[in-house]
């Protein structure tokens, strides 16, 4: 049998699990990476499935489906993927990794030589710039003090860009 393309669906703001049920419901076929993130509330942990890519979801339907899908109130627009095969290979290696519990996160798209300010921990509110990025989390940060520099690591979930 052959497989329908994949199609990705940009949805609406915070849309992508309810997309993802809508389809569900219509026996459409969904995919939305997610991982677990732990918060802490009052003592509590509570443990969410966040998607990994916010704002997207994978779908894999015949072509005549799409105004139907286009019409649901969760889909901002679908996007067409070009090249269908280079696709299939890397989203089955991260859902892959998703289920073995990998430790798949979305890179933060934060470089060398960038602003930045800190928004989690001790020096949360504090700016400085990229020096060097070691792997996907960790980043070595020049923070300048009275016209002298100090480095810190920093991981990048806890840096926004200026």
């Amino acid at each position: 049998m052959l497989e329908h393309p994949w199609l990705v669906a940009y949805t609406k703001p915070r849309r992508e699990k309810k997309l993802v049920e809508h389809c569900q419901r219509q026996n459409l076929s969904a995919a939305l990476p997610c991982y677990s993130s732990a918060h802490k509330y009052r003592g509590k942990t509570v443990v969410f499935q966040k998607p990994l890519f916010p704002g997207y979801v994978f779908l894999r339907i015949d072509p005549t489906q799409k105004d139907y899908v286009r019409s649901n109130d969760h889909v901002a627009r679908l996007l067409e993927v070009f090249d269908q095969e280079t696709f299939d290979r890397q989203l089955g290696s991260i859902l892959l990794a998703l289920d073995e519990k990998v430790g798949v996160r979305l890179a933060p798209a934060i470089g060398e030589g960038m602003r930045v300010r800190i928004k989690s921990g001790p020096l949360q509110g504090i700016e400085g710039w990229v020096e060097r990025r070691s792997g996907m989390s960790t980043v070595l940060l020049r923070l300048d003090f009275i016209n002298q520099a100090a480095a810190v690591s920093v991981d990048a979930d806890a840096l926004d860009p200026i």
